[in-house]
This record gives structure tokens, C-alpha cells and sequence, in this order.
């Protein structure tokens, strides 16, 4: 069965309990958080706000909500001691509240042998830090910067086996190129959690893309060739709606939006 959910991205505005609160309006019983009182620091401010790990999934459970992910914004390429410094502030937090997976970015600027030799590095690093310190949690890889198609994927998966992979599957048909079906195919036996979002090809309001989004179902991605294919699979993993309002404040509220793909029955 599928899990549905959303991104904190939508509502940057919001802290824990009114993305919990927003969640449950929708039927929702999950969460992805991204950002908290429009700060994507999310150990500073869990700790700020509960002191401890143990204090965030006390938390968590008397509220009966599940963490799906917390997404950094670590990049495999491009990332300093700082960086993997950050990235292991978020262990403690996610293993304590059980949440799977640390969302990272893929990072670079081509894709060639290079880089994913690049990512394979870090994948390495990360897996014997994993097993040394008996972390529960794992990296998921989102196809951001560079993994925007079949063939730089295959690069990744044929030099990793083992990647996880959060496939933005607006990133691959727009930046990309490629149709849903196409890059499911190469991909489905990785993929763990996706992003979907709706958008027209005119250039945003803020001036940051060749493309608006806009109210799911209302645009031009081709979501219903993508139910099909995951369906075809018996695909039981994570469907979050990245509604990226904390970049693009020209968004609806997440609520409207949520309620929009609920109505038209999108996703």
C-alpha cells in the first residue's frame, strides 16, 4: 500500500505540531520534514524545541505521527568537513524517532564517470560510518542535480548496487527529458520514496525556472502515466507532495493544495 504524505517545504511557516495538525486534517499519518518555522536547520531546532532525541520521539508518539524522512541538504559532491559534520547531527534525531531515511542530494554538474565515482566515495564513507556506529538510519538519494535521467542513473546504480534512491519525478520529466515510464523502469527495483508536484511551462513568477508550479492536477505533468507504471509494479513505498512553497512563496497554502489533490483525486 501506498504511504502518502508531504514535504514541510510546503509550509515553512508552520512548526512541528501544525505540520502534525495539517497532516491529520488531510488523513494523513505521516510526515517528511524538510523545513520548521522557516529554518531547514532541523537539529537546532529540534533541540531548541525538545532538548533531546529521546525528547522529539516522546514527542512524536503521544502524538501518534510517523517521521517518513528528514531531508538534509547535503550534496555527495561539493561537501566539506562541515557538511558531514551536519549530516551526522541527524542520526541521533532520526534513530530515536525511527525515521528511515536522511533525504541527501545527489550534487555536480554532469553526471559523467567522474562524479559518480565522486558519490560512490561518499555512499562508502557513509556505509562504514554506518556500520561502526550501528545507525539505524540510511541515506536516500534524491535526483536533483545531475541523476536527471535513466542513463546517469545507471551510472550511480551500477557503481552502488545498493542505493537507495528518492526519485523527483518532476525533476526527470522536466529537467530531464524523460517520460515517468522510462526512468521507472531503469530504477524501480531503488526507488524508496518519490516527490511529485504539478507544473505549466511558462517561467516562474521569481524568475527561477522555465516553469510555474502549480495546483495539483491543474498542470502538465503526466501523473497518470506515472500511477500506472507504479501500480504495474505493486510499488508500496512513499508518494510526498513536495509543494515548494518555501522557495516559491507565490504557492497557495499547502492545505489548499492537499485539498486540491484530494478533490481531483491526482495522486
Amino acid at each position: 500500500m501506498i504511504l502518502h504524505t508531504f514535504s514541510t517545504l510546503g509550509c515553512p511557516e508552520l512548526d512541528l505540531d501544525g505540520a502534525i495538525s495539517l497532516a491529520a486534517r488531510h488523513g494523513l499519518h505521516s510526515l517528511e520534514l524538510r523545513t520548521l518555522k522557516a529554518t531547514t536547520d532541523l537539529p537546532a531546532w529540534f533541540a531548541e524545541n525538545y532538548g533531546t532525541p529521546a525528547g522529539l520521539a516522546a514527542h512524536l508518539h503521544q502524538r501518534h505521527v510517523k517521521v517518513c524522512a528528514m531531508d538534509t541538504s547535503f550534496k555527495l559532491i561539493g561537501h566539506d568537513d562541515i557538511d558531514l559534520s551536519m549530516l551526522e547531527l541527524y542520526v541521533n534525531w532520526a534513530d530515536a524517532s525511527n525515521v528511515p531515511w536522511l533525504r541527501v542530494f545527489d550534487g555536480g554538474k554532469t553526471g559523467n564517470a567522474a562524479e559518480i565515482a565522486d558519490m560512490a566515495d561518499t555512499l562508502a564513507w557513509w556505509r562504514a560510518h554506518r556500520i561502526k556506529n550501528n545507525w539505524a538510519v540510511d541515506l536516500m538519494v534524491e535526483t536533483h542535480d545531475t541523476l536527471l535521467d535513466a542513463e546517469r542513473l545507471h551510472r550511480l546504480i551500477n557503481k552502488v548496487p545498493q542505493v537507495s534512491i528518492l526519485w523527483d519525478t518532476h525533476h526527470t520529466w522536466k529537467k530531464g527529458g524523460e517520460a515517468p515510464a522510462v526512468t521507472w523502469k531503469a530504477i524501480r527495483n531503488h526507488v524508496v520514496h518519490l516527490h511529485v508536484k504539478d507544473s505549466v511551462s511558462k517561467p516562474s513568477p521569481n524568475g527561477t525556472h522555465p516553469y510555474t508550479y502549480v495546483m495539483p492536477g491543474d498542470g502538465e505533468y503526466p501523473m497518470s502515466d506515472l500511477l500506472s507504471a507504479l501500480k504495474a509494479d505493486r510499488y508500496d513505498g512513499t508518494i510526498s507532495l513536495e509543494w515548494e512553497r518555501m522557495w516559491h512563496p507565490y504557492l497557495p497554502e499547502l492545505d489548499k493544495a492537499l485539498y486540491h489533490a484530494r478533490q481531483t483525486r491526482w495522486w
